[in-house]
Parts: structure tokens; sequence; C-alpha cells
């Protein structure tokens, strides 16, 4: 497969030193991205998908809608910069916001934080995990206590107070506030 994309010019490919995107490979992947993206959003604004789902649905789609049906859904949906998870969407020019985070399992006791991103997008059962949870892209988090030697933390989100283990944490990425 390698050498056939070679063969496309899509990546550059020497025998055991790996493989790069070309210039063309490098369009055509945030191209993908970008449609992925803006239907996993358009799946959950327009057609009621849950977050958890939508994942599975834009894989199975993303390399069949056309370019005219791509920009009516970043119209219709004000040409989003994130989709449900906080992944950035690539604009058309290729570019895509980048915003600070750190992840939560960095934050000390007493930092605010939003949750910016969960990069997991793939893992329904973690989403709907996280999703009970209040844990979501937008979602205030306070940190109350990080137990120490790689301890869970306690967390205030929404309405009350969580536990969640550091191997959780560390998969959530937030802003500091």
């Amino acid at each position: 497969m390698i050498q056939r994309l070679a063969r496309l010019h899509l990546v550059n490919y020497e025998k055991h030193y790996g493989v790069t995107l070309t210039e063309s490979g490098e369009k055509l992947a945030l191209e993908v991205i970008r449609h992925h993206r803006l239907l996993e959003l358009y799946l959950m604004e327009a057609l009621g998908f849950e977050w958890d789902e939508v994942h599975e649905q834009a894989d199975i789609l993303e390399h069949v809608i056309s370019e005219k049906l791509e920009e009516r859904i970043a119209a219709a949906l004000n040409h989003p910069e994130f989709d449900p998870h906080g992944d950035p969407i690539p604009a058309l020019d290729g570019t895509m916001a980048v915003i600070d985070t750190t992840a939560l399992s960095d934050m000390i006791a007493g930092e605010r934080a939003r949750v910016a991103r969960i990069p997991d997008d793939s893992n329904s059962e973690l989403l709907r995990y996280l999703a009970g949870l209040g844990l979501v892209p937008g979602a205030m988090v306070t940190i109350v206590e990080v137990a120490p030697f790689l301890g869970p933390l306690t967390i205030e989100v929404g309405d009350g107070q969580k536990i969640i283990g550091r191997n959780l944490a560390e998969l959530i990425l937030v802003q500091r506030i």
C-alpha cells in the first residue's frame, strides 16, 4: 500500500527510512480530516446522533462526500472550528485553530480549567462514561485534590465532585483558566 501511495505521489518512501507525506498527500489528508470532523458535528447537530456514535458514522462517509456537500455542511454549521470532541477542523486552506492545552492529570489542586478536547473519539464506551461525568468539551472543572503517588484526582464538575483515575485524566485535554 505504501508503494502504491508513493506511485500516486502522496508519500515519500525510502526503504528502511520510513514514510512522509508529500505536499499533495498532506493536502489530501487534511481534506479527509475536514470531511470527518464536519460530518461528526453535522451528525450531532442536525441528525441528533450522540457524541459517542458519530466517529464510526463519519469514518464511513468521509471519503465519499463531495466538495459541494462539504461546503454546504460547513455553511449550515456556520463554519465551525472544532468538532464535538474538541478536535480542530481544518479550514479550506489547510490551517487549523491551535489552542494551548494540558492534560487534566497535570493540573494541581485549586486550579480551574475548561475541557477542550477528548482525543480518543473512537472509544464510544469511554465517551459515554465521560459524558456521564459531565466531562465534555466546554465543561468547567476545578481540581479539588490530587492524590500522591499517581493516585486519583478529585474534581468538581457540573454540580458535584467526581473522582477519576490518573490514567483517565491523562486523556482529557483542558485549557487552564
